[in-house]
């Protein structure tokens, strides 16, 4: 059973799982499905096309499934997609996507704090924290348990990897590996994330070997030069076979 505060409007074509709690003054609009047991203290706004899972935990001033800040959006049907457990602190924005990808993906057990912004068509993973007031632009891409301190600025299309640290102010239009700490102004390469790989059962070889890797990679001048090198002296794992992926699949080029 639901509880519904009847201070809270539900859009009588809005779905609802069972077990839900609706604070006063939420805003629950047409075509939104929510699943079990999410909580929405006062004031969350759901918009139109939003898809939202079980378990998560909405804070005053929350506005999920917002219309894209794109000039190129012209209506069309799209969605939000929110996993799990997610926490969404006060003032998160979260868009929906455009004709570009159709949909804004955040996935399960997120920490998003206070004033965060994620943009149409981004893609998060799982088990990330995303600090005050930091923003992501459209298209962007986050992967599993990234940690990003507060107020950064992402441009749009930039790739995350995952178990990545990124300093608190930065901003940065390149793509950031995994497993790294990025950080400093202008925002470059500052080391392995290794509370963080420790944290997340990483062994001492494990995190040797992915050391080893950026080593390597850094080492020259042109990357398909490092990713050779790694080829040739380093055993391929799947955390090196992520790193190589994600440096080969680089659109926007990486820090450095």
């Amino acid at each position: 059973m639901n509880q519904i505060s009847p201070l809270a409007f539900v859009h009588p074509e809005a779905k609802m799982g069972d077990g839900n709690v609706i604070g006063p003054f939420c805003y629950i609009d047409k075509d939104t499905v929510l699943g079990d047991n999410n909580v929405l203290q006062n004031s969350v706004t759901i918009h139109v096309g939003a898809r939202i899972g079980n378990g998560n935990e909405f804070f005053p001033g929350a506005s999920i499934s917002t219309k894209p800040q794109d000039l190129k959006f012209h209506g069309e049907v799209t969605t939000c997609e929110i996993g799990d457990n997610n926490s969404i602190r006060e003032n998160v924005t979260i868009a929906r996507g455009t004709f570009s990808k159709e949909t804004t993906k955040v996935g399960s057990n997120n920490l998003l704090m206070e004033s965060v912004h994620i943009a149409h068509d981004c893609v998060f993973g799982s088990n990330c924290i995303i600090g005050n007031s930091t923003k992501f632009a459209g298209e962007a891409i986050v992967d599993d348990c990234a940690i990003v301190s507060g107020g950064v600025l992402c441009h749009q299309f930039c790739h995350v990897g995952g178990y990545v640290m990124i300093q608190g102010g930065c901003r940065f239009s390149q793509d950031i590996p995994p497993y790294i700490i990025a950080g400093k102004e202008p925002i470059r390469y500052a080391g392995l994330n290794l509370v963080g790989l420790r944290r997340r059962g990483f062994d001492n070889d494990l995190i040797h070997l992915i050391h080893d890797t950026y080593r390597l990679l850094y080492s020259k001048g042109v990357l398909a030069e490092g990713i050779e090198e790694v080829k040739k002296n380093l055993q391929i794992t799947p955390e090196v076979q992520y790193i190589l992926d994600f440096v080969s699949n680089s659109k926007r080029g990486i820090i450095r």
